[in-house]
């Protein structure tokens, strides 16, 4: 090729690249996210292993059913660590009334997690709430949206936490819990904080590396779930806590995170969700301007097609569960929150354990402030 045609292709090549997102078709399959047959699809959701629809009548062996279908559907779990969790601790400091710890645990045989872990002062042991933090399309950090960095973090870390706590109305909801007696630990999920991306966090890179991961058999959400799940074993084996007081805790995905670790997980007593709770169906319809944009943080490959979120959640009951979300959230449809927390106060009813349920819909917006952090921690009081 010479110069002159080779010019002449670059010029054709950056002339069709500023077009083409332009480009239409008269004919297309797909509308904003969705197909366009979105309503044919939620038509056909049935879920025939939910409780109730199920024709398994015990509750406990309908859990290990809905359980095992769930596990299915995440594929393959990390492999464990070849021996023990291999905790170091990487800096410690002093707070006013308990102490913060920078570790990095192991996990799986494949990496380890860093994290953070709060104990407070006196002797213990201590009930103990796992935290976890938000998606926000913010992966930066993650830990550090629950905990106060320590002292040791970089600058730029410390700096983009505080900016981050507005969601929070300017309080870390790990120290908070700490400050009232709680062990409290936090870790980053894959692609957050210390586990993102070497070329620097971008969130339009999460789905394609999530992708990616299903290349090697792999689910990128359910590795945020097992990880969750072990690290509640960690921290149920730290001398300083009450093995038989564990709770979970988060806003947003946190929130999903939450009650996705309470369903699966014996190990919690009671968890707290704050703006994440929904029916698939009005998530994923065309009813509303806004749709799903979480997409493959919260997907497990084909579980639509048995669980709906409630009917995940409800596998729970009858711990004591906290669900609180806004009517001014424009990410959930006030309409599918109200159907999934009629489905799961019906679930708990059905178990005589209608009191260890709370649902909570407030005029606020997708924010886990000072007055939803305070519920929680009454929560926690009660239960815990």
């Amino acid at each position: 090729m010479d110069k002159k045609t080779f010019a002449i292709a670059g010029l054709l090549a950056v002339s069709f690249s500023m077009t083409a997102s332009a480009q239409q078709r008269e004919k297309y399959e797909f509308e904003r996210n969705l197909p366009v047959y979105a309503d044919s699809l939620i038509a056909d959701f049935k879920y025939p292993l939910a409780w109730g629809h199920s024709d398994i009548r015990d509750f406990d062996a309908w859990r290990r059913a809905a359980r095992q279908k769930v596990f299915d559907c995440m594929l393959a779990p990390p492999p464990p660590p070849a021996s023990g969790y291999d905790v170091k601790v990487l800096c410690e400091e002093q707070r006013q009334g308990y102490k913060a710890r920078k570790l990095e645990i192991r996990l799986s045989r494949y990496y380890t997690v860093p994290a953070y872990v709060l104990i407070p002062d006196g002797k213990g042991p201590f009930p103990a709430v796992n935290v976890l933090h938000d998606h926000g399309g913010h992966l930066f950090i993650g830990k550090e949206k629950m905990i106060r960095p320590l002292d040791c973090e970089p600058a730029d870390v410390k700096e983009d936490a505080q900016q981050w706590l507005k969601g929070y109305e300017g309080q870390f909801l790990g120290d908070y819990l700490a400050q009232h007696g709680y062990v409290v630990l936090s870790t980053d999920a894959p692609m957050w904080g210390e586990r993102g991306q070497k070329e620097g966090a971008r969130r339009n890179m999460y789905d394609i590396i999530a992708g990616n991961m299903m290349m090697y058999g792999v689910d990128l959400s359910a590795y945020m779930t097992y990880d969750d799940l072990a690290a509640t074993e960690y921290l149920a084996q730290m001398p300083e806590v009450d093995e038989l007081r564990i709770g979970c805790a988060g806003w947003s995905m946190g929130g999903y995170r939450a009650w996705m670790l309470a369903a699966l997980s014996d190990r919690i007593k009671a968890g707290a969700s704050v703006c994440w709770m929904v029916t698939a169906d009005e998530q994923m319809s065309f009813k509303y301007d806004r749709t799903e944009n979480g997409g493959f943080a919260n997907c497990f490959p084909g579980l639509r097609r048995w669980l709906d979120y409630p009917h995940v959640a409800s596998m729970a009951c009858p711990k004591a569960m906290l669900f609180i979300n806004g009517s001014q959230d424009k990410l959930f449809p006030v309409a599918g929150v109200e159907k999934a927390f009629k489905t799961m106060h019906d679930t708990w009813e059905s178990q005589g354990a209608g009191d260890k349920i709370q649902t909570e819909l407030w005029d606020m917006p997708h924010s886990c402030g000072q007055n939803s952090q305070q519920c929680i921690l009454e929560f926690f009081k009660k239960h815990l």
